[in-house]
């Protein structure tokens, strides 16, 4: 790779990344260590695309002992962290928000369908052999030891054919047994890059549905996949899409049977995966996963949202947040349908959590997203002029005063109270009244129980004999005339 080309990488990645590639690539100089840079990122660079992140791999040549693990703990950078992770071969340095991935070369047996693959000591060719998509088993060399013999980009399969067609294809038929989770990336990577599955390797995804593998792959790696199919949305991914293309083939019935993509949800989607890329609330620390999950399974039938929460490997409160999502988004869109002021706005949103709020955002009509925008972003965060403790200070106790706090709050947000001294004056009208209702709480019951007892004491009264008719009154006559 000539200097030019290293240093438009270098451009591509946010400063402290390129610190810590010039580190490694120094140290693997004075090793004289084969690394190239692999996968992905050489992808999006041959493509022109703005890089992410670095994946990197080291090609220990003949008589040398030196893996990934040791070159990344061989950087001579202060604070640097190496994060080592034995079975699959790879190591994370990181230093402060930046961090590099490093593999030594291996190869992948599968023993089953669906399982974790064994991973081996390899090759260069073996380590990109085993990737999914022949577009990502390229490889770029970095150092001296690297460019010995090897051409500019390491391409064994014909990548940069498929980069130029526009197309992701397999390296085998039985690619989609191995790994089920492949469709999954499949999907993402075909609506992110504008690609499309090539015809054999739809026909061997086809045989993997048919044979049953989907079925092998455990909850959480199913999981995993739908986590990053609502995060890529921040790299310009369009959600409903990519589900659109998994219930295509047939996909989502094969995770979960009867699984879906309602038609009804694929809008809310496309909001969503517009407001993850630019996120129009500020400081929102929800996981977007779940409100992409929470909008796709609302308007799937009860039984199958429970099966495939299930499936998915959710259980616990993530579950039973995702089980109640479509009663709780009716009850709060008619709400604050209804809501005057923003003090009614409040109190529909003030218990929703970052997730409920984005998903409300996106099934929302344009008023009341108006309404959930301006309270996200500037009426959550602004504080009354009294606490509890002013109240307390002030004379109020118990109940009152949290009655007293939700009052004053409204009317803040209102515009009706303004000043300390008149949310001190609100509350003690508040606990006045919450006192009255506590009297006449307390009163009720014991004319209840005074009634009873009263009723109590009285003789019980015989049963009357039946008596004749009562006869009608007498008329008043005049006097007959004499």
């Amino acid at each position: 790779m000539t200097r030019t080309a290293l240093d438009a990488v270098r451009r591509g990645v946010p400063p402290g990344v390129a610190e810590l590639l010039d580190a490694l690539l120094a140290e693997a100089e004075r090793r004289d260590v084969a690394v190239h840079l692999v996968g992905g990122p050489v992808r999006d660079f041959l493509l022109g695309r703005a890089l992410r992140d670095l994946d990197l791999i080291v090609e220990p040549r003949d008589g040398q002992s030196v893996d990934a693990d040791g070159l990344a703990r061989g950087v001579a950078l202060a604070d640097a962290e190496v994060v080592s992770h034995d079975r699959f071969g790879t190591v994370r340095i990181a230093r402060g928000g930046a961090a590099i991935d490093v593999a030594t070369v291996r190869r992948e047996r599968y023993v089953q369908p669906g399982a974790l693959p064994t991973v081996e000591p390899g090759s260069l060719d073996d380590d990109l052999r085993r990737r999914d998509f022949t577009v990502n088993a390229l490889a770029i060399p970095l150092t001296t030891a690297a460019r010995r013999g090897r051409p500019a980009v390491i391409d064994p399969e014909d990548g940069r054919g498929d980069l130029a067609a526009g197309v992701l294809r397999v390296f085998h038929p039985q690619s989609f047994h191995d790994d089920p989770t492949r469709a999954l990336r499949a999907a993402r990577l075909a609506v992110r890059l504008g690609f499309r599955l090539s015809r054999g390797s739809r026909s061997a995804l086809r045989d993997a549905v048919a044979a049953g593998a989907f079925g092998g792959v455990s909850g959480e790696r199913y999981r995993r996949e739908i986590e990053k199919l609502f995060s890529d949305a921040r790299l310009g991914l369009d959600p409903a899409a990519a589900l659109r293309l998994l219930a295509e083939w047939h996909v989502l019935g094969a995770l979960e049977p009867g699984l879906s993509l309602p038609p009804k949800a694929r809008p809310a989607l496309r909001r969503l995966g517009r407001a993850i890329a630019a996120p129009p609330i500020e400081d929102l620390r929800g996981e977007p996963w779940m409100a992409g999950l929470a909008l796709w399974l609302a308007d799937v039938d009860a039984t199958s949202r429970r099966r495939t929460l299930r499936r998915l490997a959710l259980r616990g409160d993530p579950a039973q947040r995702l089980t109640d999502f479509p009663k709780r988004r009716d009850r709060m869109l008619r709400q604050l349908a209804r809501a005057r002021g923003r003090g009614a706005v409040d109190a529909v949103l003030a218990d929703a959590s970052d997730e409920e709020l984005l998903a409300l955002l996106a099934c929302a009509e344009p008023a009341s997203r108006r309404r959930i925008l301006r309270w996200a972003n500037e009426d959550r965060r602004r504080r009354p002029p009294v606490t509890g403790n002013d109240l307390v200070a002030a004379g109020l106790s118990g109940p009152a005063v949290g009655a007293a706090l939700s009052r004053i709050r409204l009317g803040w947000l209102d515009g009706t109270v303004r000043t300390r001294d008149e949310a001190i004056v609100l509350a003690r009208e508040v606990a006045m009244r919450v006192a009255r209702r506590s009297r006449s709480a307390a009163r009720k019951p014991k004319q209840k129980r005074a009634t009873r007892r009263a009723s109590a004491a009285l003789p019980e009264t015989p049963a009357s004999p039946i008596l004749p008719p009562t006869p009608p009154p007498n008329r008043t006559l005049l006097p007959e005339r004499q």
